[in-house]
C-alpha cells in the first residue's frame, strides 16, 4: 500500500470520548486500543494507546491519550485541515463546533471559497475549506 500522512491527536484521558464524537461527525470506522490491551500495568492502563478512525471520504484521523509522565501541551500550531467541493463540509464544520468556539465563521473568503475555522470542544483546531465551481 505506500506511505502515508496522517494526524495524530494527542489527548489528555479524553481521547476515547473524542475518537468517538469525530466518528459521529464524519462517519466510518474507528477502532481503540487501550494502554492495557497492549499489556500496560500502570495507571493509564485504560486509557487510549492508539485510535484510528477511517471515513467513506477517505479520511484517517488518529488519536492517542498522552501517558502522564509526559506533560499535555495543546497549542495552536498544528490545524486539521477538511477541503473539497462537497455540500458534506457544511454539516462537518457545522457538527465539529458543537460545544467549541468558531473562531472564523464559515463563509464566502477573499480567494472566492467558503471557509471558516473552529476550535472544537476538545481543544483540536479545524479549517474547512468549500471549493467553489469556476464560472
Amino acid at each position: 500500500m505506500g506511505s502515508q500522512l496522517n494526524p495524530c491527536l494527542a489527548f489528555n484521558g479524553n481521547a476515547r470520548q473524542a475518537m468517538k464524537f469525530y466518528h459521529d461527525v464524519l462517519g466510518g470506522q474507528v477502532e481503540m486500543g487501550t494502554y492495557a490491551e497492549f499489556g500496560s500495568p500502570d495507571a493509564s492502563a485504560d486509557k487510549i494507546m492508539h485510535a484510528t478512525l477511517r471515513t467513506q471520504d477517505g479520511y484517517t484521523l488518529m488519536g492517542w491519550d498522552v501517558r502522564e509522565e509526559m506533560p499535555h501541551a495543546p497549542g495552536n500550531n498544528v490545524a486539521v485541515f477538511l477541503g473539497g467541493a462537497g455540500a458534506e463540509l457544511r454539516g462537518y464544520f457545522e457538527r465539529l463546533s458543537v460545544g467549541g468556539t468558531v473562531t472564523l465563521p464559515l463563509e464566502k473568503q477573499l480567494w472566492g471559497d467558503e471557509a471558516g475555522s473552529l476550535m472544537d470542544q476538545f481543544g483540536i483546531t479545524w479549517m474547512v475549506n468549500i471549493s467553489q465551481e469556476q464560472s
